[in-house]
């Protein structure tokens, strides 16, 4: 084994990352999944980076709990940060994880997902109509991000007048997920969940007066469901009602920004893709499951154990704090021939960009959706787009996406 690669995992540490990493963490996943796949990080926390052991947390879910409070109350104190993020539903065990996802799941059913393919490809149109009377474009402001917000502002039946805030609200509460940050990201993803709820309070009071259709308004659909009485076990409060509005908003955003992001410059990055993918476009399907697995839009998960296990022939105690490395587990080559190659015919791929186990993405359907449509119909409709700068990185490490993608739409 390259001794320079058993170096660059033993000096590892999540806390404390080289700006190279940010840019391309894939050597430094290499060398952890070779020498230290279950790496203990200087804080005591564990890094997992093959593919089996995350399945195993996943689906051990009383081993490997999901819920946050003892983690995130050093960090966040008490903030409205850990209010929302100790409220969501993916940062909750049974029985909070079960309610709200049975609510949110209705909504976003086959059914209901495939209802709103019309609208979703009128939306998209409209944007690349825009982008083809510009020329020169940024994938990520004028179109990438733009379909996410207008999707999930729909689903909340957000008055489009009022969505202007919802991206940067987004933003700042999920850059506070990163592993570490400073008082600015605190202060910022604090002041934007304050206003978030504060926004929100009038629309929920709006909606009770004046309900939606509960088949399409997620919001409804959650107010409807909403109460206090211990024995109602479907409903949820109002703090609930509230946080889980903002997590709706913040999981299907930057994640699917980050989707559309990806596929459109790793298909530039890789033209014999690119050009499969223009004579094939029936391909669009596998492809964005590559685009997912390739550059997963969300690289990180988190447990705690709740009991001592072991893992990969590793002992960790109860009360670890485990970090799931999903972009690692992707381009594991014990699950993955050649995973290194980007092949937007790649089958079978069962990677783990959503997750797996009960806490698998609510909203997959939706995103590989609204992937598909943005990615095939601006492939259909700008077939020689080229990058025109290098692309800026987001600077995170849990999400993985671009700030900026510099594009012209003909060459």
């Amino acid at each position: 084994m390259n001794p320079d690669t058993r170096e660059l995992a033993a000096r590892f540490d999540l806390e404390n990352l080289a700006p190279e990493f940010y840019s391309d963490p894939y050597p430094t996943y290499r060398a952890l999944r070779e020498h230290e796949p279950v790496k203990r990080l200087p804080n005591g926390s564990y890094f997992l980076t093959r593919y089996d052991d995350l399945v195993s947390a996943y689906k051990r879910t009383k081993s490997f709990s999901s819920d946050k409070k003892k983690e995130f109350a050093p960090k966040y104190g008490d903030s409205l940060l850990y209010e929302h993020h100790t409220t969501s539903l993916v940062f909750n065990d049974p029985p909070a994880h079960t309610r709200v996802r049975r609510l949110i799941t209705g909504a976003l059913s086959p059914r209901a997902v495939a209802a709103m393919e019309p609208d979703l490809i009128a939306l998209v149109d409209r944007l690349l109509d825009g982008l083809a009377s510009k020329g020169k474009v940024d994938l990520i402001e004028d179109y990438a991000a733009a379909i996410p917000v207008e999707v999930i502002g729909n689903l909340l039946d957000v008055p489009h007048g009022e969505r202007g805030p919802l991206r940067d609200w987004s933003l700042a509460i999920l850059g506070a997920l990163e592993p570490v940050i400073g008082p600015e990201a605190f202060a910022r993803g604090n002041q934007a969940v304050k206003d978030f709820l504060g926004y929100l309070e009038v629309l929920v009071e709006q909606r009770r007066a004046e309900p939606g259709n509960s088949d399409r308004d997620v919001l409804t659909r959650l107010i409807q469901g909403e109460g206090s009485g211990e024995d109602n076990g479907e409903r949820l409060t109002a703090k609930e009602l509230l946080h889980n509005c903002i997590f709706l908003l913040n999981a299907g955003h930057e994640t699917t920004t980050n989707l559309i992001g990806n596929g459109l410059v790793a298909l530039s990055r890789h033209p014999d893709q690119k050009k499969r993918l223009i004579e094939q476009p029936d391909l669009i399907r596998t492809a964005i499951e590559e685009v997912l697995r390739y550059e997963s839009s969300n690289q990180l998960g988190n447990r705690m154990t709740t009991e001592p296990v072991e893992l990969g022939g590793v002992a960790l105690p109860a009360g670890a704090s485990v970090t799931l490395c999903i972009g690692a587990a992707n381009r594991d080559p014990a699950q993955f021939t050649d995973p290194e190659a980007f092949d937007i015919g790649r089958a079978p791929n069962r990677h783990l960009a959503f997750g797996s186990g009960p806490h698998q993405c609510v909203g997959m359907a939706l995103a590989r959706l609204e992937g598909a449509t943005a990615i095939s119909r601006f492939l259909a409709r700008f077939p020689g787009y080229a990058l025109n700068g290098a692309p800026v990185r987001g600077g995170r490490v849990r999400f993985r996406g671009f700030l900026r993608v510099p594009c012209t739409t003909a060459p």
